[in-house]
């Protein structure tokens, strides 16, 4: 004989719980654990990023003032040095406008427009980023060397580029161009081409349309790159050491002019010298955050 015995509801939706609670009990060391093992994974990182990022800085500037202020000045105003600052700058000024504008286009156009040559040309924009900055400026003392592709003919026409500043900005613009685009092109992809279009029916030509409705919805994700775009033309060496020639107070940026210090042995103008690259890397770096910071505040993302 069978006997059927009813289940309390009451029960059987205690059980439920009862069970979830005795399983948090059981997870509860391994949330214990979990937690450790994270602040053990934080202060590894933060150790590694104090021996990589910080503490050669703090020996830089240690280094840079240890014979003193009255040297460092010194050093820092030699004729030489205040050439490659202003010729860095210079350089910078010229590359990152230019640059700016291109990847605004090609950003602009990869993302909005269906066109036969779009693969080719968004490919066009990463070349740079596979191509070793070395190997850039090998290329164009092929081309526009001495006994590069068009060097005869440009001799024979009084032009000089290589081992010149222009050479300099020439391979400046090519080893920086995708950062600009690099940092536009995901986001306009993301936001689509209603708003433009929508601009389009209302009446507005193409720059009504770029600067009243583009332009605001990619603002911050432009200015990071272009902060990017800066760092890097300001502390760029493998591709400018190629084609400068390397020529005192003439062709030497601040990452040469560093190098040269260096193997001259003077290691108080070196580190002086690198101090002021490194002030600019700080600035950078800043600019860089406070960018991060209100594209969060935009909710729109930085890069």
């Amino acid at each position: 004989m069978s006997i059927a015995v009813d289940r309390d509801p009451a029960v059987a939706a205690v059980t439920p719980t009862a069970t979830a609670a005795a399983a948090v009990r059981r997870r509860s060391p391994r949330i214990g654990e979990g937690r450790w093992t994270r602040r053990i994974l934080i202060g590894l990182a933060l150790l590694a990023a104090g021996l990589v990022l910080v503490a050669p800085i703090v020996v830089i500037f240690a280094q840079a003032f240890s014979a003193g202020l009255a040297v460092f000045a010194r050093n820092i105003g030699q004729s030489e040095t205040l050439h490659a600052i202003g010729l860095t700058v210079t350089t910078a000024l010229i590359v990152v406008p230019i640059n700016t504008v291109f990847g605004v286009m090609a950003a602009w156009a990869i993302a909005k427009f269906q066109f036969r040559g779009r693969r080719l040309l968004t490919t066009l924009v990463e070349i740079p980023f596979s191509v070793s900055p070395i190997v850039a400026g090998v290329v164009y003392l092929f081309l526009y060397g001495a006994n590069g592709l068009f060097g005869p003919w440009l001799q024979d026409h009084g032009i000089r580029l290589m081992f010149t500043p222009v050479a300099i900005v020439l391979v400046s613009l090519f080893v920086t161009s995708p950062y600009v685009a690099r940092e536009l092109i995901p986001l306009m992809q993301a936001q689509g081409r209603d708003e433009e279009e929508a601009a389009a029916t209302l009446g507005a030509n193409g720059w009504q349309t770029f600067f009243r409705v583009t332009l605001p919805n990619i603002k911050w994700a432009l200015l990071y790159g272009v902060v990017l775009c800066n760092a890097r033309v300001m502390g760029e060496f493998g591709a400018v050491s190629v084609v400068s020639g390397h020529i005192r107070g003439q062709t030497n940026t601040l990452p040469l002019q560093i190098e040269l210090l260096y193997n001259d042995y003077n290691a108080v103008g070196a580190f002086a010298a690198a101090s002021t690259l490194a002030l600019l890397a700080l600035v950078t770096l800043t600019a860089k955050a406070l960018v991060e910071r209100h594209s969060r505040r935009a909710g729109r993302p930085g890069h």
